[in-house]
């Protein structure tokens, strides 16, 4: 039997939503979030960031129809969302769903556009698609919250599979029966490590792109015949049973409000190119200093607070995160945000180079962090967060975040995501071809080609043209 199943469920709702279903706010976000998505992997096109993904595929001399960022030549669909899904991550500058802490659009959004422009979709579909694709991504996530952390698994990567192979079945108009095999195959595709913490390696870029990657070629066998499991989601040897046996988890969470609660919204933007569980804290710290001009030779201690997840991911082990080893491993580092803070008054994608993390006035305040665990909601993974300052002389400053600016309590505005973009597309294109491309993409709905995707091509480094 599978018509109750999970993957059932979810393939009724990916194969029978009708445009129009989906409510105006949601497609407005949908389209907001892949601009976001996009301004992410320009920017790091334009810091080299995961050179070792594009050139691994510029090797094999294979040329195909879907665009790569950066890159003169396109790819089959599935490698070139595998090169800009790990592009679009590769800053942890993107979107991320709080109650599921997946970063969501970074495997839609490349797995969507690739089979789009190879497909030639129309825009208004491609919206919907990813409208989908994140629907499941989030419903998939929340179902065990932190529990995936808590197991050392990176959920984007683990969960995003399922939103990506949403995403690609509507554009290729798998069946119902065809979307749910696909589900059911990329539950043994499923993966992405966490182990990447130990030492600061370049992993879990890899995690989204290989999701969208995944996705696309779990649908392509699905539609020739081949077949998944029905139970993959609540199945005894299924997706949760196995990466979280004896964890508690929800999975009628995932089917409640199926098709009627639309859950986009919940998605938050990124203000910083780091770790959302920094960002409470750093913003805390950007308050008090706003309000106090307090120097870095002032401080004589900060204590971060964030919640148990938090800890783990960015204050644990203490000695190390007070000295990152890379400029990945910055990225998951309170003391190293509150020293960069405090020494150049903002953090941003220059702030995790691998020249700016042996900067020795940064270092020497995160050297003074510690950290106190707070709890901020009855979840685990609720990003909130403080600090506590203070001073040589003997001055006291708290202040805390209960939700981390750009989430849906604390949001960034229209004009802040678009300003995000226009900084980040600055850095790899031209004026005139980064507002062709935004104004492409906030007109999604109403494309007729995906032909202005190209424009990803001629993303380069203009670091240096922009300073003159």
């Amino acid at each position: 039997m599978t018509e109750k199943t999970i993957a059932s469920q979810l393939a009724g709702l990916i194969t029978t939503t009708r445009q129009a279903d989906l409510p105006t706010a949601t497609r407005e976000a949908t389209v907001l979030h892949t601009l976001d998505t996009l301004g992410c992997a320009l920017a790091a096109v334009a810091l080299d960031a995961v050179p070792f993904v594009r050139a691994s595929y510029a090797e094999r001399q294979v040329t195909g129809p879907s665009s790569v960022i950066g890159a003169d030549q396109g790819l089959p669909a599935d490698m070139a969302a595998m090169v800009n899904g790990a592009l679009s991550h590769a800053l942890d500058f993107d979107d991320t769903h709080a109650g599921s802490v997946v970063h969501i659009t970074t495997a839609t959004a490349p797995a969507a556009l690739a089979v789009a422009e190879q497909a030639g979709s129309p825009g208004a579909e491609v919206v919907t698609a990813i409208a989908l694709g994140n629907e499941v991504s989030v419903r998939i996530g929340r179902a065990a919250g932190g529990q995936f952390h808590a197991r050392g698994f990176h959920p984007t990567g683990v969960c995003g599979i399922f939103g990506a192979v949403a995403a690609v079945a509507r554009l290729a108009g798998a069946d119902a029966g065809q979307t749910r095999n696909a589900f059911g195959i990329a539950g043994s595709m499923a993966g992405g490590l966490l182990e990447f913490l130990a030492d600061g390696s370049q992993s879990k870029p890899l995690h989204p792109g290989w999701a969208a990657h995944a996705a696309i070629n779990a649908v392509w066998l699905a539609r020739h015949g081949a077949t998944g499991p029905a139970t993959v989601f609540e199945g005894n040897r299924g997706f949760f049973a196995s990466y979280l046996h004896g964890a508690d988890y929800d999975l009628a969470s995932i089917t409640d409000g199926l098709g009627g609660e639309w859950l986009t919204e919940e998605i938050a933007f990124k203000p910083y190119p780091a770790c959302h569980y920094v960002h409470a804290p750093l913003d805390a710290l950007a308050e008090i200093l706003a309000k106090e001009p307090i120097s870095a030779d002032e401080i004589e201690s900060l204590t971060a607070f964030t919640d148990e997840t938090g800890v783990k991911l960015v204050l644990e082990p203490l000695a190390d995160k007070r000295a990152p080893r890379t400029a990945y491993d910055a990225k998951f580092s309170i003391p190293y945000v509150f020293g960069a803070q405090l020494v150049y008054g903002a953090v941003g994608v220059e702030t995790f180079t691998e020249q700016a993390i042996g900067d020795p006035a940064v270092l020497a305040v995160a050297s003074l962090v510690d950290y106190e665990p707070r709890h901020y909601a009855n979840r685990p993974d609720a990003f909130g967060g403080g600090v506590r300052l203070r001073t040589k002389d003997g001055r006291v400053y708290e202040n805390e975040l209960r939700y981390q600016r750009g989430a849906p309590e604390n949001p960034l505005t229209v004009a802040d995501v678009e300003a995000k973009y226009a900084a980040n597309a600055a850095l790899a294109l031209s004026g005139a071809e980064a507002t062709e491309l935004r104004q492409f993409v906030l007109g999604l709905d109403h494309a007729d080609s995906m032909a202005p995707v190209t424009i990803l091509r001629r993303a380069g480094n203009r670091r240096h043209d922009l300073a003159g």
